[in-house]
């Protein structure tokens, strides 16, 4: 949307050639295992007699068997022998075991007390293992642990618990082989036993063929997680040249052979025990859209386009990528203990919900789900700013499981929802008293942002005017108070989801929906919209149902609740004509049925306006990335993962709360930006601009700064010299050459392949002069995502 940037003074100031001269400067200047122990000969007893001659030893078993022990001193006393391997069993002439776990070396102590650990001998990076220690001898059985001869271990080697429970580094330490020991007081010597350390077995989740034009080559892209550097991407069990993306992304390039219709695709990373990931299956055939098509639908339907899902989109098509993801299965926020757990350590419960909310639209693969879900959560409005994250956890779930089914089942489960009940004030509303109100504020939300707005509208979102050119209103005072009414008696439910004893419910329950004291409900008549009446006498069930339908049935819910999600979605200024051709669309799906949305987010994505731009760089459309979305596209786009030992994604959170934008932390139910946002001295209705301004332009900076220096606590990606990145710009040796290919991949991800041609030339020719590699790829990175092209999803 060009007319967009050119609104902000200082948006139009950083166009200007000296500005961008300085900014590029200034970024540039910012970015300058098997086998058991032999067992020990006897130790000197406490008086000495003559030393008895030591028995051979055996080596070990099969499985880790131990040798024979030495014979004892004909007066001393016997030290303590080595202990079997777990498995093993005593032989003479054992061959050396492949496989079993090594027991700990007994220790010959002069009290005759000894230490045993027991435990796996292998644990993968990032995974836990538990060890436990044996005291004989003794009559005290404590112990403390080490790691490397550490008191609870390293970072680098991993930690221990002071109960033996060891959680391994979240990297493959060199050498990959630890000592986990067990001290005792007790015993001179500490019992010991070696793990392995070893990288994950990786998880696939995609995989894609793509034909180079109409040869027989083929890149093959792979999606996943525990992706590490030097994994191997196997076709048919036979493994090929790979390229590390990062740790969620491969790619690879080989020769289809004439007639195939599928490869088999297997990852295996480097010492990692030689077990492969599972299949997955990667079809062969033409594209059946383009990459800029591809981009484009991504960027309005997920968190961030990343290259597997490019090339995925390319093959398949959109259509077919809708369905599949109409197909795919939510991604369910865990719901929050009472117990905190360690991400909520501040016990406020916040951290929780929001490392949640980041961890799902960053990983998830319901994308689309997830992504409806965002636009639905600011419509309809909760906020952490008065409600329990226990309950905006349940809110968020309920908003994907209802993504993609009908708009009367989401007006149904977001009022009947304990999150909203206690935002708006349904939540134990009570009937009234003679002469006296009910509680009006959901009654009155409900229509004005959740279901019709204020003023009567046409098809295409127009408003309709009376015989003097002024707006019709929907609803007058009197109706919002009988719906009010119509909403009395809801309370928590119990924990099984039935109806309280009493009214109200004092015993808070967020994850199952309210449920009515019918001893509360008013039950007199009440006149909703267009004349209908609920009769008297009704239960709260039964008003509560009339009242919904009567305002799902309203000619207004179609426009307004259409509008707003092509805003989120598609473009901040839809055209009259495309907001009509999506309510007609609400209207009756063609099996006349009304609110269907899985038709409505197909008919908004696949709409010629939102489509338009697939072939027209310069058609006017899009809209200003949102703070979140702008943060999540770029983490994906960059392969950003979580290293956080207790898997907490809320550290982000430090370096984008500045830009005014959280998940459900919105200062009122107006959302963070209204939908009707004008921008000043235009006629442009952008509402992400309500939250631009030249303050929010520098942090936004700062940000980016961030983000390509990874000053981002536990987020980590790899822009280095050795990343994909990097290789590319450095491949041929050519500084021009290489700078170019570099600034068009970061244009395939991040702008669909429409880069301008003066935009890249520009920052071509400025990297081009930088010699440090990793330099190069983090100020083309910073120039392109702090563009007000790239600022602008078109």
């Amino acid at each position: 949307m060009p007319v967009l940037f050119f609104s902000i003074r200082d948006l139009k100031r950083m166009q200007s050639s000296k500005l961008f001269l300085l900014m590029t400067l200034a970024a540039s200047l910012l970015l300058v295992s098997g086998g058991c122990a032999a067992g020990s000969a006897g130790s000197p007893g406490a008086s000495t007699g003559s030393t008895g001659s030591t028995g051979s030893t055996g080596s070990t078993g099969s499985t880790g068997s131990t040798g024979s022990t030495g014979s004892t001193g004909s007066t001393g006393s016997t030290g303590t022998t080595g202990t079997t391997g777990t498995t093993g069993t005593t032989g003479t002439t054992g061959s050396t075991g492949s496989t079993g776990s090594t027991g700990s070396t007994g220790t010959g102590d002069p009290t005759g007390a000894s230490v045993t650990v027991a435990g796996t001998g292998q644990v993968r990076v990032g995974s836990t293992a538990q060890f436990t220690a044996t005291v004989t001898g003794s009559s005290s059985n404590a112990v403390k642990w080490q790691v490397n001869g550490l008191n609870g271990g390293s970072t680098s080697a991993g930690v221990i618990s002071a109960t033996g429970l060891y959680t391994a580094p979240g990297s493959l330490p060199s050498p990959n082989t630890v000592t986990i020991s067990a001290v005792s007081s007790a015993v001179s010597t500490p019992g010991t036993m070696a793990a392995t350390i070893l990288n994950p077995i990786p998880s696939l989740t995609g995989a894609t063929a793509t034909q180079s034009g109409n040869s027989t080559t083929y890149t093959i892209s792979v999606s996943g997680s525990g992706f590490v550097n030097g994994a191997q991407i196997e076709i048919g069990g036979s493994p090929v040249t790979t390229t590390f993306v990062s740790a969620t992304q491969l790619t690879a390039t080989t020769t289809v052979a004439s007639g195939t219709t599928s490869l088999a695709i297997n990852v295996l990373n480097p010492t990692s025990g030689g077990t492969a990931s599972a299949t997955e299956y990667a079809a062969i055939g033409a594209p059946q859209t383009t990459l800029t098509a591809a981009a484009r639908v991504l960027d309005q339907a997920t968190f961030g386009p990343t290259l597997t899902d490019i090339e995925h989109v390319q093959q398949i098509g959109i259509d077919a990528y809708i369905t599949e993801q109409f197909n795919t299965p939510q991604t369910v926020l865990p719901n929050i203990p009472a117990v905190p757990t360690t991400v909520c350590s501040t016990a406020t419960y916040l951290p929780c919900e929001q490392s949640e909310w980041w961890k799902t639209m960053l990983t998830g693969q319901d994308q689309l789900r997830q992504r409806v879900a965002f636009a639905l959560s600011e419509i309809f409005v909760v906020s952490t700013a008065s409600v329990s994250p226990i309950a905006v956890t349940s809110f968020q779930n309920m908003l994907a499981q209802d993504a993609f089914t009908n708009l009367s089942t989401i007006l149904n489960d977001v009022t009947l929802s304990p999150a909203m009940g206690n935002y708006l004030n349904m939540l134990n509303s009570n009937k009234p008293a003679a002469g006296e109100i009910a509680n009006e504020n959901y009654a009155r939300e409900m229509m004005q942002l959740f279901s019709t707005g204020l003023e009567m509208l046409n098809q295409d979102g127009t408003v309709q005017l009376d015989a003097n050119g002024n707006p019709i209103p929907v609803y007058s005072e009197l109706q919002v108070e009988a719906f009010a009414r119509a909403y009395t008696g809801w309370t928590y439910s119990t924990s099984t989801g039935a109806s309280a004893a009493k009214f109200p419910n004092g015993t808070a329950n967020y994850y199952l929906p309210m449920a009515a004291v019918e001893s509360a409900h008013d039950t007199t008549a009440k006149i909703l919209l267009n004349g209908t009446t609920l009769p008297a006498g009704q239960t709260a069930e039964q008003d509560l149902a009339g009242a919904l339908a009567n305002l799902f049935a309203h000619p207004n819910v179609g426009p307004f609740i259409c509008r707003q999600l092509i805003q989120h979605l598609v473009s901040s200024n839809p055209s009259p004509a495309y907001v009509a051709r999506i309510s007609a669309i609400f209207a009756n799906n063609g099996n006349g049925v009304r609110g269907d949305m899985q038709a409505v987010i197909r008919g908004i994505l696949e709409d010629s306006e939102a489509r338009a731009g697939d072939t027209n760089p310069n058609f006017d459309g899009g809209h200003l990335r949102e703070p979140l979305l702008y943060m999540t596209d770029v983490l994906r786009g960059l392969g950003f993962t979580s290293t956080s030992p207790i898997g907490d994604y809320s550290t982000i959170e430090p370096i984008v709360t500045a830009l005014g934008e959280l998940p459900y932390s919105s200062s009122s139910v107006f959302n963070f930006f209204p939908p009707n946002y004008i921008i000043p001295e235009s006629t442009t209705n952008a509402p992400e601009f309500s939250l631009e301004n030249t303050g929010s332009a520098i942090l936004r900076l700062t940000l980016a700064d961030n983000l390509m220096f990874i000053n981002t606590p536990y987020f980590k990606a790899d822009l280095s010299a050795t990343s994909a990145l990097g290789i590319t710009a450095s491949k041929t040796g050519n500084a021009a050459t290489d700078s170019g290919n570099l600034v068009d991949s970061l244009g395939i991800i991040f702008m669909h392949g429409q880069m301008p041609t003066q935009m890249r030339t520009a920052i071509v020719n400025h990297v081009a002069t930088l010699t440090n590699i990793s330099q190069r790829v983090r100020v083309a990175t910073y120039l392109v995502i702090t563009s007000s092209q790239y600022k602008i999803e078109n």
